[in-house]
């Protein structure tokens, strides 16, 4: 039976070492074997029929080993999880470490957990925030009524205001694993766009005068912050107990066509999401 080691890195990342004996990884591995055997169809033999030896000579090792690690590896990373009680936020990195036939095997799992929001200074960070814009319109004398910013306006910039603090004075650190993986999203989108206009990577980056390494850093810095905002925001809702009801979703399919409504409704929590953040934010503003 395999076993582990479980560290704990920087940012809320946990990281696996799991080792598995050369046992566990042989039994894997005919049940991997015994599973394309069923599939095998080969000249003079039904599906499934084929002999032991001729299914060995006509089965490729390394498909044997990419099914056992494709089956082997997700079944245990689900134990451990379990086991942890661990709410994984992203896809795990694994790497085989050692994978050697006939040896033990070890795999490193590391994974994003939900980040530690600190919101103890939150009241006091916003209380701020509004003082130094309630300076900022004292009334002056001469000033014409026209000029004035609207309500509108005022509440616009107390918002960005508010968002800005939040990332500037809120703690919460965003591990590296899942930047990376959405940066690799961002990029490899990227790629995609680029090649249906008929670029080159080299020929875009040449029109935007920059390079790869500070378009990276230009990605890496937004998702950053956009990741950023949506924990600390979701924090918040959750400390203060902020939800979401039928009557709130009701007030925005109410004046949908009945096709729209339903694929609306289909997607009701990506709605409740996008309610549950406006209501965090009128929470803030109002605070």
């Amino acid at each position: 039976m395999y076993s582990y080691k479980k560290n704990l890195l920087p940012k809320n990342t946990i990281e696996f070492l799991i080792d598995i004996p050369k046992e566990e990884i042989n039994s894997a591995y005919k049940k991997a074997f015994d599973s394309l055997k069923k599939d095998l169809v080969i000249p003079g033999f039904r599906k499934g029929t084929v002999p032991e030896k001729l299914a060995k000579q006509n089965i490729d090792k390394g498909r044997i080993y990419e099914k056992l690690i494709n089956d082997l590896i997700p079944r245990i990373y689900n134990e451990i999880i379990k086991k942890e009680n661990l709410n994984p936020i992203s896809s795990p990195k694994i790497e085989l470490k050692k994978a050697k036939e006939n040896e033990d095997w070890q795999i490193k799992i590391t994974l994003a957990q939900k980040p530690i929001v600190d919101l103890k200074n939150l009241k006091t960070i916003i209380h701020k925030i509004k003082a130094e814009q309630k300076k900022d319109e004292i009334w002056i004398p001469g000033k014409d009524q026209k000029e004035k910013e609207s309500e509108e306006v005022k509440r616009q910039k107390l918002f960005n205001s508010i968002l800005n603090a939040l990332l500037k004075e809120i703690n919460c650190e965003i591990s590296d694993l899942l930047i990376e993986e959405e940066l690799n999203y961002r990029l490899s989108s990227l790629l995609d766009e680029i090649k249906k206009i008929g670029l080159t990577v080299e020929a875009y980056l040449k029109s935007k005068n920059i390079t790869i390494d500070q378009l990276k850093e230009q990605y890496r810095k937004e998702i950053q912050e956009t990741y950023q905002l949506e924990f600390i925001l979701s924090a918040i809702a959750d400390k203060e107990n902020i939800t979401v009801d039928k009557e709130d979703l009701e007030k925005i399919f109410v004046n949908l066509s009945p096709e729209e409504r339903k694929k609306a409704e289909a997607n009701s929590y990506f709605y409740a999401a996008i309610i549950r953040k406006q209501k965090t934010i009128d929470f803030l503003i109002n605070l």
